[in-house]
């Protein structure tokens, strides 16, 4: 069944070479029960290594039911390990934070077949005694119970082959009797099994002794005990079954996925640390995006208010010796330019002169100072300026130079309270005004109330109220976007030759500014804003997604001995990987999951504690879930990467 053919195996210890097998040549047939004996460093557990495919050999051939063993890949070696070899190791190898029963079953989740997994652990559990101690952890169990698992775990997948290294060196001499006595029916069942010992009272449970001496075979004996005779066609159904059996299998999903949640609850603190640095990153993502979002919600609501595709004309002032020597100096702007303006008809929609001023209100005991604004009828569409109680003024108001008002938020409440205004009669500057409509609130900044202010017809301030001759500013209302800069010309050209201004005074002459051109520039502003709050966010993600990685190299450094035996009971190198980064990614969507309710909660507390206007959008929480689930895979897969080159024989020897 099992046959070495002049095998050599070599350690390069830093400048030494160890010679640890030289042209061993070894048959053993099935059902024999070989114990191989020698003094340490004799090469007896390196050569128990390459007969379960754990090692490989420098030189020489190993053939298994006449199946090349040393020209398998590593997957294959790997699937070979699960369902035909079983190891029992000295230390046992249990992992701590598993039961007895869930430690049995571990090779199970490599073999690819799920079907009644947890059964037959129990079967095995029971079979070596131990079924009133399934659900107890490795430090609840003695020596020879914690042997016995680790038996268990050896059989749940059935083996042909049972390789035990110094099965009973850790134990008392009872627990020592009962596992040699278990092991001896495992052989009389059929069972192959080969155990490494320097004890002469565990060889005598053996048939065969083979005695080791610096890499070499010295004595190769049978023992009093007769072997099994080997049945020709059991062996032929037996090397069926190895040939079958070096396909890989593969775990699933939800496997991995198990087997991380039992790493990070293992782990507690460690995971917490890891966990905590995408959550900040995340709920900083949040928080920060939203708080962008805000801002810039907020901003176009005011900018909203300036309206769309609008031009301000407002007359320069003239400078002498470098200092201004006061507005409406150089052009003063009269109705009659309003109208020359309003003739573009084909560039514009509408056209607005305004004015202003501050004034004083009265309206019984209350009294209020605020500025006051003259426009023209058409203002209340070009500043989306349309009333949300009553009316807006009309033409014939404005020609008859009505004293009509229009308040501000800010200015009603603090005149009528909660009270309607409308229809009541309020004193501007001693001169009574009939209040027809409040307008819609605007808000406030650190600088400016945008509600505390009135309208009223431009002619009313004109001729009524302020006792002014020219217009402050003419409002103009351009037909489309695109003719903006036209327009803009046009009319630059229109009060040039009007007002018959040189050349050398044009440019502080007059001024014409494009909202669009502010809009613009404010909504850049904005959006740089947002992305530069991103971007201080998702260097928080990043640091977290390094302490990731470096909590991830640290596990697989602390989990080499864990990975040695996932590799041993038949773990490829795919397997392994995708465990660390199953592991990472997990920690990353538990800190994403946690940052979005983190983030979401300090986006509420800044807009109820500060004040400030947040927006949480969907495509943040997207954004920050799956930059977390990125920062996981990346940050993750190297250690993983890692993790599954890993050497089983290294690793099983890792302290």
């Amino acid at each position: 069944m099992i046959e070495l053919k002049n095998i050599h195996k070599t350690y390069q210890m830093g400048k030494i070479q160890v010679k640890a097998l030289q042209g061993v040549s070894l048959t053993i047939t099935l059902g024999e029960f070989v114990a191989i004996m020698g003094p340490s460093g004799s090469g007896k557990s390196t050569l128990m290594h390459i007969i379960g495919l754990l090692d490989k050999p420098n030189q020489g051939e190993y053939y298994l039911c006449g199946r090349k063993m040393h020209e398998l890949n590593d997957e294959q070696k790997a699937a070979l390990r699960n369902r035909i070899v079983g190891f029992i190791f000295q230390q046992f190898h249990l992992l701590a934070r598993m039961n007895a029963l869930e430690n049995a079953g571990l090779p199970l989740i490599y073999s690819g077949n799920k079907q009644r997994s947890r059964e037959k652990a129990k079967e095995k559990i029971c079979e070596v005694g131990l079924e009133d101690r399934m659900t107890h952890r490795p430090n609840e169990l003695s020596g020879g119970q914690q042997q016995r698992v680790a038996i268990a775990r050896a059989l749940v997948n059935d083996p042909l082959i049972i390789l035990a290294d110094e099965p009973t060196g850790n134990l008392d001499s009872k627990s020592k009797e009962e596992i040699l006595t278990l092991l001896k029916q495992l052989n009389q069942r059929g069972k192959t099994i080969a155990v490494v010992t320097h004890e002469n009272d565990v060889a005598a449970y053996a048939k065969r002794i083979i005695v080791m001496r610096d890499g070499q075979i010295i004595s190769d004996k049978q023992n009093t005990i007769k072997p099994i005779a080997e049945d020709a066609q059991y062996t032929e159904e037996v090397c069926q079954i190895v040939s079958a059996h070096h396909k890989v299998g593969r775990a699933e999903f939800g496997d991995f996925t198990r087997q991380a949640l039992f790493a990070l609850i293992s782990h507690k603190m460690r995971s917490f640390l890891s966990i905590l640095g995408i959550l900040i990153g995340v709920a900083a993502v949040i928080a920060m995006l939203a708080l962008g979002q805000g801002a810039k919600e907020s901003i176009e609501k005011q900018l909203a208010s300036l309206g769309s595709n609008l031009l301000v004309i407002r007359p320069g002032s003239a400078r002498l010796h470098g200092v201004s020597m006061g507005a409406d100096s150089v052009t003063r702007f009269t109705f009659s330019d309003v109208a020359a303006i309003s003739r573009l008809s084909d560039l514009l929609n509408s056209v607005s002169p305004s004015v202003r001023g501050r004034v004083q209100l009265v309206y019984g005991n209350n009294n209020w100072s605020t500025s006051v604004e003259g426009v023209g009828v058409e203002y209340e569409k070009m500043r989306n300026a349309a009333p949300e109680v009553g009316r807006f003024f009309n033409e014939e108001e404005l020609k008859m130079r009505e004293k009509v008002v229009l308040l501000g938020p800010t200015v009603a409440r603090e005149l009528f309270g909660e009270a309607n205004p409308v229809g009541e009669t309020i004193k501007i500057n001693l001169i009574n005004f009939k209040v027809v409509g409040v307008l819609r609130s605007k808000g406030a900044n650190s600088f400016h109330d945008e509600d505390d202010t009135i309208i009223i017809p431009v002619t009313t301030a004109m001729f009524r109220l302020l006792g002014k001759e020219y217009v402050d500013t003419i409002y103009v209302e351009v037909k489309d976007l695109k003719l903006m800069p036209e327009a803009q010309d046009a009319i630059s050209q229109l009060i040039i030759n009007k007002h018959r201004i040189k050349k050398d005074k044009e440019e502080n002459a007059f001024e014409i500014r494009n909202m669009a051109d502010i809009k613009e520039t404010i909504e850049s502003t904005t959006k740089t804003m947002s992305m530069l709050l991103g971007a201080i966010a998702a260097i928080s993600l990043l640091v977290g997604g390094i302490g990731i990685m470096n909590i991830m190299l640290v596990s697989v450094t602390e989990r080499t001995r864990e990975i040695g035996l996932r590799k041993a009971i038949g773990a490829t190198n795919k397997d392994i990987m995708f465990q660390f980064l199953v592991e990472a990614i997990l920690m990353a969507f538990i800190g994403g999951a946690l940052g979005i309710l983190i983030g979401s909660g300090i986006a509420v507390l800044i807009t109820v504690f500060a004040g400030w206007s947040v927006k949480i959008s969907s495509s943040s929480i997207v954004l920050a879930t799956s930059f977390s689930a990125i920062v996981g895979v990346v940050f993750g897969l190297w250690p993983a990467r890692q993790a599954s080159y890993l050497d089983p024989i290294e690793a099983l020897r890792y302290e």
